[in-house]
């Protein structure tokens, strides 16, 4: 074959190769998006082959994360062949295309979008969708809670459900990031209990604060942390132990799936103390304590993290009546306790602060023995007597009958007063019942006694009127005694009236009359004028009887004419 022929071969074999690569390449559109491979990159260009006989390039400004050869890539056909006959293509159009397309689908199957908040206006939020698309969040829809700060949450990127889509002239878009967030948390919050077990470990961050506990954030939805739940200690307030927007560990101890409840704990990190109580603590054994709570009824101490007495009111103090413990302690107080007992399947301990204490009241009558003289302080007045404060808790009693001897007092702030030092004298001690009783009258001598030796019943005694009443006449005798002439001993009433014969006495005149009664022990004191007449009319009736006896001259009157003339006086 001549070379000619050879040659013409030769064309007619490149020609056809040419068609056929020609044909080889993808049908493509001006203004469609297709999909290619990057397959070069520099400084400045991202080549990208679309299946057409050139490569398209794309400005890497275009790329948001840095490209890599080997990439797909979506792009717009702007010109199947440019001024230098290479295809021309646009990522950023065809990203604009597809996010249109993007919006439009996730208007219509209620897809989340993603988008930034970029400023806070009246009633809402604007949100950015990307190429220059706002969209408008009213502030009822950008939380889950109440947005008390709007502010705060411009910048914040995140993923919105679109609530109202047009666009015709111009985009109307309305989103919402409640919507999102509410089915985002749902889905975790059913994954939590599906996938949760009691005992797990999770960690979650402290939301907000009840009288009962803390609500804790585990992502979406909450637990609870109860207070009880906190420590196996005392906790006054959630906020001693832990601050909102701690990041904490806790262990999962109940849920409750239907009610959609999960409580968590951060106490059950460590051991029951319960568990251990009867290997540290025995009956009657004398610890210390921290006082946590003062109640109407008692006191609660805190033996250590967990182990919590309660010393009632009436075991804080042998002598004290305390009407609430506050009157003696104050919360934090350390103070030493005796444990009287404990039931550790009920988590309870009873406890006595007076039994590390002397009971004042065992050794009362060796220091307060009777007859013992006291000078002590009026305390307070009854209507029966006074009170003296003998020492702190320890009162006796002066009653009323041991005020005087022979002076009657209708009450005791006659003679005295709160706050009066008086001395006082013991008269008896009662230690079972926890009594002292007090006397005054005791420091003198009784002068009744002195008045029943001197002045026996039948007795005569000097006196003076002190008082003339309807029932008689009251006379002061030896030893400011008083006693009373009964009206019926005073006259006689077949000879005169009651006010005709104590007309005859005055207050302040000497009279002189017969004991007739004398009861000490009842300081009673009764006397008779008609007895002391009598007794003087026998004495006469004597004293005539033994003279006539004794005299013969016959100048004495018979006792028959003296007994006539009494006779005569009387009438």
């Amino acid at each position: 074959m001549d070379n000619e022929n050879v040659k013409t071969s030769e064309n007619i074999s490149q020609n056809a190769l040419q068609e056929e690569y020609i044909r080889s390449f993808k049908p493509i559109k001006e203004g469609e998006v297709v999909s290619g491979n990057i397959v070069e990159i520099n400084s400045e260009f991202v080549f990208v082959d679309v299946g057409y006989k050139s490569e398209g390039k794309i400005q890497v400004t275009e790329f948001k994360d840095q490209p890599k050869i080997g990439d797909s890539v979506n792009v717009v056909i702007i010109k199947k062949e440019g001024k230098e006959g290479s295809i021309v293509v646009s990522k950023r159009q065809a990203d604009e295309k597809v996010f249109w397309s993007d919006l439009k689908l996730a208007s219509s199957e209620e897809t989340p979008i993603e988008g930034k908040i970029v400023k806070a206006i009246k009633g809402g939020f604007e949100v950015d969708l990307g190429f220059n698309v706002i969209a408008f969040m009213p502030l009822s829809k950008s939380d889950i809670i109440r947005v008390e700060e709007p502010e705060k949450l411009v910048g914040l990127r995140s993923f919105f459900y679109i609530e109202k889509y047009t666009r015709d002239r111009k985009a109307n878009i309305v989103v919402s990031r409640k919507g999102y967030l509410e089915k985002a948390n749902k889905e975790k919050k059913e994954e939590f209990f599906q996938n949760s077990t009691i005992g797990d470990e999770v960690e979650g961050i402290v939301k907000s604060f009840t009288s009962f506990g803390a609500f804790i954030d585990l992502g979406g939805f909450d637990g609870l942390l109860h207070i009880n739940d906190m420590s196996w200690g005392h906790v006054k307030k959630p906020k001693d132990l832990i601050q909102k927007g701690d990041k904490i560990k806790l262990k999962v101890i109940r849920i409750n799936q239907e009610e959609e409840r999960i409580n968590l704990s951060l106490k059950h990190f460590k051991a029951d103390p319960w568990n251990s109580f009867d290997n540290k603590y025995q009956e009657g054994d004398i610890v210390k304590g921290t006082v946590t709570k003062l109640v109407n009824y008692g006191v609660f101490i805190e033996l250590e993290e967990g182990i919590e007495g309660l010393a009632h009111i009436s075991e804080l103090s042998w002598v004290k009546k305390v009407r609430h413990p506050k009157e003696l302690l104050k919360e934090g107080d350390l103070v030493e306790t005796k444990i009287l007992g404990f039931d550790i399947q009920k988590g309870k301990v009873s406890l006595g602060l007076k039994q590390v204490m002397q009971n004042p009241w065992d050794d009362i009558a060796e220091r307060y023995p009777v007859g013992m003289r006291l000078t002590r302080t009026v305390k307070n007045l009854a209507s029966f007597g006074a009170f003296f404060e003998i020492e702190e808790g320890i009162d006796g009693l002066l009653h009323l009958d041991d005020f005087s001897w022979t002076k009657r007092y209708k009450g005791p702030e006659e003679l005295l007063n709160p706050g009066d030092e008086v001395e006082v004298q013991v008269i008896d001690v009662d230690q079972d019942n926890r009594k002292i009783k007090l006397g005054l009258k005791q420091l003198e001598d009784d002068p009744w006694g002195t008045l029943l030796n001197a002045y026996p019943v039948g007795s005569t005694i000097e006196g003076v009127i002190t008082n003339i009443a309807d029932f008689g006449v009251f006379v002061k005798v030896q030893g400011d005694i008083e006693g009373l002439i009964n009206q019926v001993n005073i006259f006689d009433p077949k000879v005169e009236t009651y006010e005709n014969a104590v007309k005859k006495y005055t207050v302040g005149d000497p009279i002189k009359a017969v004991v007739t009664e004398i009861k000490p022990s009842r300081q009673k004191l009764a006397l008779s004028i008609k007895e002391y007449n009598r007794k003087i009319e026998k004495a006469e009736i004597a004293k005539y009887l033994h003279n006539e006896d004794s005299d013969d001259s016959g100048d004495t009157v018979s006792f028959a004419a003296f007994l006539k003339d009494n006779l005569k006086d009387q009438e």
